[in-house]
């Protein structure tokens, strides 16, 4: 694939107008709430825009369905978690039913995967994550190595450290298969990374990385919550046979809504998870005295999921299928080239660097740029600008585009008053009320 082209020059609103006008995905943007059109929302990588069918959706749940059923109403949500799961793996990671259900949080489905994971090569005694990991990631890892009495490789790919540290080289925070070459030894049970890293949206190899691992026996469990519904992940062709992710982002589902893990059809028989729910009995209305439990992907069920949260995400991901994964990833790349074409132009001039690799195959719908008053900079993007991205420590700030709901208006008048805010200075007195949201 050859790299996005912009038509004109980047730096003039028109060229933005124009991108607009030729987006094949702008109709979109008039499904999303939008409270006020002056605010640039460009902070879709954390959390997604609301769509309006959602409202309708969830209000004719708790009418119809909850206030008209009540308990009859389990009749037909009892396998709501892999039908909806079915719409998901079918709208945007590339692979067939019966192997992906919502349910839970990221952090229990890592939990389960990757603890299930080391129950199956519990003759390996090394966990590997990375440094640049997501904090729930590699607290988890940090835990379930004491519990199996394991030892965590930590790969440095930032000088931040952690347990049984070794430093690596990675641009970007991205992994190469050659910096995990020797670090896979016949000793490591489970490596668990990111897609997309959450920080500098670099994206992983994710099939010469699962080529490399499988040839030496070893699982990898990719984090996706920052990758679904900004590329394609074509899970049959990268070879993924385990993953968990959000649905919240770049999937527009809503805060806390429930996440979803995929389990390859050829290993569901095989791993068992640590947490054995009742949801994952064979005969699970027997309530019988010992877990048996069933081959197919609700073994890694826990417990009843939220139908609430579950209509939120059937609808969000019923639209991605609707405007195609494909598309949405070619105007990530598009968007992504663009406002990188406006960084060098604006704010690398006012002392920023950008921390996301250049090329559009190795980054998601996010970039991060640096600068040393990133955090004092970001809220005043917020406050006086009207431009919400996100900061990470310890000097980034996060700016990204939701294919969907964003345009390329938005994000040309979102960089253009930050190159404003920080020419002018206007940032400094802008007051930090102490928000630990950042």
């Amino acid at each position: 694939m050859s790299e996005p082209v912009l038509p004109g020059d980047a730096t003039l609103r028109s060229t933005a107008l124009a991108l607009d006008a030729a987006d094949p995905l702008a109709h979109f943007r008039d499904r999303f709430y939008i409270d006020d059109d002056d605010v640039c929302y460009l902070d879709g990588n954390s959390l997604g825009r609301l769509p309006l069918e959602t409202v309708s959706a969830v209000g004719e749940f708790m009418n119809d369905e909850w206030g008209a059923e009540a308990v009859d109403g389990w009749s037909h949500w009892i396998d709501e978690a892999a039908s909806v799961g079915d719409i998901l793996a079918s709208a945007a990671l590339g692979t067939e039913a019966g192997q992906t259900l919502v349910c839970d949080t990221t952090s229990v489905n890592l939990y389960q995967l990757v603890g299930a994971a080391i129950r199956a090569n519990s003759d390996r005694k090394t966990i590997v994550v990375d440094a640049a990991n997501f904090p729930t990631d590699r607290y988890i890892v940090q835990g379930l190595a004491d519990t199996f009495g394991l030892t965590i490789v930590t790969l440095d790919t930032d000088g931040s450290g952690g347990p049984g540290s070794v430093s690596v080289e990675a641009r970007d925070d991205l992994l190469t298969v050659a910096a995990l070459e020797p670090i896979l030894t016949d000793q490591v049970a489970v490596l668990t990374l990111q897609t997309v890293n959450y920080r500098s949206g670099a994206r992983a190899d994710m099939k010469a990385i699962n080529d490399l691992a499988r040839s030496r026996g070893i699982y990898v469990v990719w984090d996706c919550a920052h990758a679904i519904g900004s590329i394609e992940l074509d899970f049959d062709a990268t070879g993924v046979d385990l993953a968990v992710g959000c649905t919240y982002k770049y999937g527009n589902s809503g805060p806390g809504a429930p996440a979803w893990l995929f389990v390859r059809k050829s290993l569901q028989p095989v791993l068992n998870p640590p947490i054995q729910g009742w949801f994952a009995q064979k005969d699970q209305f027997a309530m019988g005295p010992v877990f048996e439990p069933t081959d197919t992907i609700r073994r890694f069920q826990i417990a009843s999921p939220s139908i609430m949260g579950l209509r939120s995400v059937k609808m969000a991901f019923e639209m991605i299928g609707e405007a195609g994964i494909s598309a949405i990833a070619r105007k990530a790349e598009l968007g992504t080239e663009y406002m990188i074409r406006l960084v060098d132009e604006w704010l690398v001039p006012l002392g920023f660097r950008l921390g996301t690799p250049r090329e559009a195959l190795q980054r998601g719908g996010h970039i991060t740029i640096h600068h040393p008053n990133a955090k004092q900079i970001a809220l005043a993007m917020r406050k006086v600008s009207k431009v919400i991205p996100d900061f990470r420590m310890p000097d980034g700030i996060r700016i990204a585009l939701s294919p969907l709901p964003t345009s390329f208006v938005e994000m040309w008048d979102g960089l253009a008053r930050t190159r404003d805010l920080v020419a002018s200075g206007e940032y400094k007195n802008v007051t930090d009320e102490g928000n630990r949201v950042t």
